[in-house]
């Protein structure tokens, strides 16, 4: 199944198994821009309500049961719930899967690169294969500065409420940073994918957040 998806994926790329994995990601993107926009609307809808869910803590902090009564019920009034903003991330998962598998089968990737970087090797097989100092290392390194430098882009993006601990907010800034740990232990493949799909996001926030959804 995954050779057959590569082979389909490369064909309509013309070859190219690297522009492949770039059109995927832009088309997985695509498909979830609804729930994006979604979860962008819930975001100003927190922003919009946060002094009546402080009032609500403050009033029903004690009863759970009572308290998530009423943030179900003001939320209601927006068109929106308290979980709006967690289902786009929950559905990239199906497609991060496959495109971890795409990029750790043993044959699916073989002799695809990008700029003569194998698409299906970590950087330390790269570090093996081609020495510290070579074209396919320097490849990977571009790749993972560009994550973080997407990453520190995403991070600066994120707003916190402030009545959360300070653990929490601090998690909640470096949690996009994953993507460039994953980028460092998964084949370069992964790397592409994960690239592509948190520039647009992070650029997509930045323009629905502009927008009055």
């Amino acid at each position: 199944m995954i050779d057959s998806l590569v082979t389909l994926v490369v064909d309509l790329s013309g070859g190219m198994a690297a522009l492949g994995i770039v059109l995927f990601t832009v088309a997985v993107r695509l498909l979830l821009l609804p729930l994006s926009v979604r979860q962008a609307r819930a975001v100003k809808v927190r922003e919009r309500l946060a002094p009546k869910l402080r009032a609500l803590r403050a009033r029903h902090g004690r009863d759970p049961q009572r308290m998530s009564k009423e943030l179900s019920a003001l939320y209601a009034t927006e068109g929106s719930s308290p979980f709006a903003g967690i289902v786009p991330s929950l559905a990239q998962v199906p497609f991060m899967w496959l495109m971890y598998r795409v990029a750790t089968h043993p044959t699916a990737l073989v002799g695809h690169d990008l700029f003569g970087a194998p698409l299906g090797q970590q950087v330390a097989g790269l570090v093996t294969h081609y020495g510290l100092v070579s074209g396919p290392v320097l490849v990977f390194v571009v790749v993972v500065a560009m994550v973080a430098a997407v990453a520190w882009f995403s991070a600066r993006q994120i707003k916190v409420s402030e009545e959360l601990p300070g653990s929490v907010r601090r998690i909640s800034k470096l949690l996009p940073y994953g993507a460039v740990v994953a980028t460092l232990v998964l084949p370069l493949a992964a790397g592409l994918y994960l690239l592509v799909s948190t520039a647009w996001a992070t650029g997509e926030r930045a323009v629905l957040a502009s927008r009055p959804l």
